[in-house]
């Protein structure tokens, strides 16, 4: 279980080493031989924190991971063993269940009163995001030999589709098949279906750490996107209320000056910001990781809220370019009154 927290606008990763002592780290083994495909800059700092339980008595361990651009995640790991039938109901029944968001916000709020000196301007309120990933290792079919991807498709293609939707009624032959149209293999016996809610990755423990760090990197991407669109909306009406704000016009004017500052220094603030969080992970040559990741970052909805930051801070632009015409205007007006007025004088000072 992946729980996300907007907290600020940056973290130092530094400084949160010496505060909780941890060590650099690893990054997460791959398919092929890391770092040459796959590399994530810079490295989160992770803190585990020990193990806590629900009012269902189930144990989960948790950690905390901490990323530079501001972006906190609270992970719950519950191992099980299950038939199929059972693991639908006990996927239907975590991805519901309310305790996981008030128990995650209750251990983020307590680690960062911890860390509140590594976090740069951190906000009053967080937004949010959860995501859950089942993984399995091991799913044998009627005869005890592990299933292939496309046996798993094949055979427990409907429970697979209720999985990762979190339900635990069957779905309907289309519902089914779009559930599982974002899907990628590498090898015959490994599978990535990702959903918008959660996503089933079916390989080894080692392969599957990089999996799910890609999806923990695609969730935290739109979050980031999700506040810089909340963002842009309130300077973007406070802009267009100062442009439709009645009132002499040389001061209303001037006033658009500094409203259009403020606007062009957050429009720029955010493109940096958003640089940066597309910068956080760099595919270098493995496309098949490429792929995964541009897959599971469309299916959660960061190419969508990625299209609306893009449209409003061009928006933002055009705005800004507006402001700074009638400011220039208005200044202008005022020195062609300036210079007439200096020349009505000196004409009554030659009559006199």
């Amino acid at each position: 279980m992946l729980v996300l927290y907007d907290v600020a606008e940056q973290i130092d990763l530094a400084r949160l080493r010496e505060i909780v002592g941890a060590e650099p780290r690893r990054e997460p083994s791959f398919k092929h031989r890391a770092p040459d495909y796959v590399r994530f800059e810079p490295a989160p700092v992770v803190d585990y924190t020990g193990s806590i339980s629900l009012a269902s008595g189930d144990p989960f361990e948790s950690r905390v991971k901490y990323f530079d651009y501001g972006v906190i995640c609270v992970e719950l790991e519950f191992p099980f063993e299950a038939n199929w039938e059972g693991l639908t109901s006990l996927s239907s029944r975590l991805t519901a269940a309310p305790e996981i968001e008030g128990r995650t916000q209750e251990l983020a709020k307590t680690q960062l009163d911890r860390v509140k000196d590594a976090l740069v301007q951190p906000y009053a309120s967080w937004l949010s995001e959860d995501y859950y990933v089942i993984h399995i290792t091991e799913a044998p079919d009627e005869t005890g030999s592990p299933l292939s991807a496309e046996g798993m498709l094949t055979r427990r293609g409907g429970e697979l589709a209720q999985i990762i939707r979190g339900e635990s009624n069957p779905l309907s032959g289309a519902e089914r098949e779009e559930a599982l149209q974002p899907r990628i293999s590498y090898y015959p016996n490994d599978l990535l279906v990702a959903g918008w809610v959660a996503a089933l990755v079916y390989d080894t423990p080692e392969n599957a750490a990089a999996i799910v760090q890609l999806l923990e990197y695609a969730n935290s991407q739109l979050l980031e996107y999700r506040h810089y669109d909340e963002l842009l909306t309130r300077v973007l009406k406070s802009a267009y209320e100062m442009v439709e704000h009645r009132g002499l016009p040389v001061v209303r004017h001037w006033r658009m000056a500094k409203q259009a500052q403020r606007l062009n220094a957050l429009r720029l603030d955010i493109t940096e910001l958003t640089e940066r969080t597309d910068n956080a992970i760099k595919f270098l040559s493995d496309m098949y990781y490429a792929r995964a990741y541009r897959m599971a970052s469309s299916r959660v909805g960061v190419s969508d809220y990625r299209n609306l930051v893009d449209q409003k801070l061009g928006t933002a632009r055009e705005l800004y370019e507006f402001m700074t015409n009638e400011y220039h205007q208005a200044r202008g007006f005022v020195l062609e009154v300036l210079v007439v007025a200096i020349l009505v004088i000196e004409l009554v000072k030659v009559f006199h």
